[in-house]
């Protein structure tokens, strides 16, 4: 029987990074293991690839029953692949809130309060004895570097600082100077389409009965991207949200250099996600200020009601 494992839907680094290193986690222990994407890599995620000379994973469409499946950097349905309730769920490596997950069998879980799901792998290895490459030190702390924005997010814990010390001695890498490299080619967004900026990094939460997406990129100049496409950016939002039927959905446009960030939401429900917040949407944004993390400082404020 066949292991497969993948991240979530609208890949990120982390996503990705986490998968191909999990597959090569099993190799080093002569286990077969293969990993896959469930869409298409952001700029951020090819620079990783490309840098580290590591191939891009096939993209997959559907799971099969022979399969055991093993899911990173998710575990709410609507974020995975469209036949996961029908998978063979065997583990899942995370560090998001547990979402509407369920399966037929005891499985393993590893979901922790941490900056990264690199860090849990990075654990998962380390408790294991497993021998960690420098290629898959590489993988795991630039998901690390990633999501925690190079440890100025407010996810970062001293777990992932402690993993990156680690990693980087395995990896042989300057995490200043990589790091920046890789932050930087995750702002550029010159040649995406406003479309195709919505879906860079989006996820479906349901939340109190309500479905909202949110779409995350980052930036270092919000008032770039806001001058130059502030209205496509409202018309596309609005076709999304009537297209997908859609109780918001909340765009987060994040300033990776002053740690702010400009949110624009739009549907029904807009209103009440701004009273979430304590915010008036003023044409249909918002500024959040010290606001980075999708994780951490917007989902678990939804549907509060402005009481956080």
């Amino acid at each position: 029987m066949s292991k497969i494992v993948f991240g979530h839907k609208s890949p990120d680094t982390d996503s990705i990074c986490s998968a191909i290193a999990y597959a090569l986690g099993e190799k080093e222990q002569n286990k077969d293991c293969k990993a896959y994407r469930l869409g298409e890599l952001n700029k951020e995620t090819k620079f990783v690839l490309e840098t580290l000379n590591i191939d891009v994973p096939n993209f997959l469409e559907e799971v099969k029953q022979e399969d055991e499946v093993v899911l990173v950097d998710h575990n709410e349905s609507s974020q995975s692949i469209s036949n996961i309730k029908e998978a063979n769920v065997v583990e899942v490596y995370d560090h998001h809130r547990l979402g509407d997950f369920e399966t037929s069998n005891p499985i393993r879980i590893d979901i922790r309060p941490v900056g990264c799901t690199s860090t849990v792998l990075y654990t998962k290895f380390k408790n294991e004895n497993v021998n960690i490459t420098k290629e898959m030190a590489s993988l795991m702390l630039s998901a690390i570097i990633s999501d925690t924005l190079m440890f100025k997010s407010p996810t970062c814990t001293l777990e992932d600082k402690q993993a990156a010390k680690d990693l980087k001695n395995i990896a042989e890498i300057d995490i200043k100077e990589y790091g920046m490299e890789l932050l930087k080619a995750g702002t550029d967004l010159s040649d995406l389409s406003t479309a195709k900026l919505l879906e860079v990094d989006t996820k479906s939460f349901d939340i109190n009965e309500f479905t909202y997406e949110i779409g995350q990129i980052n930036t270092a100049d919000i008032e770039e991207i806001k001058n130059q496409r502030n209205d496509e950016l409202l018309s596309e939002i609005k076709k999304r949200v009537d297209d997908k039927n859609l109780d918001a959905f909340i765009f987060v446009i994040t300033d990776i250099v002053n740690s702010n960030s400009l949110v624009y939401v739009m549907g029904d429900n807009k209103d009440l996600v701004a009273k979430d917040f304590n915010q008036v949407l003023e044409n249909n944004t918002m500024f959040l200020e010290g606001v980075v993390s999708r994780k951490k400082q917007v989902v678990p404020f939804l549907g509060k009601g402005g009481l956080c």
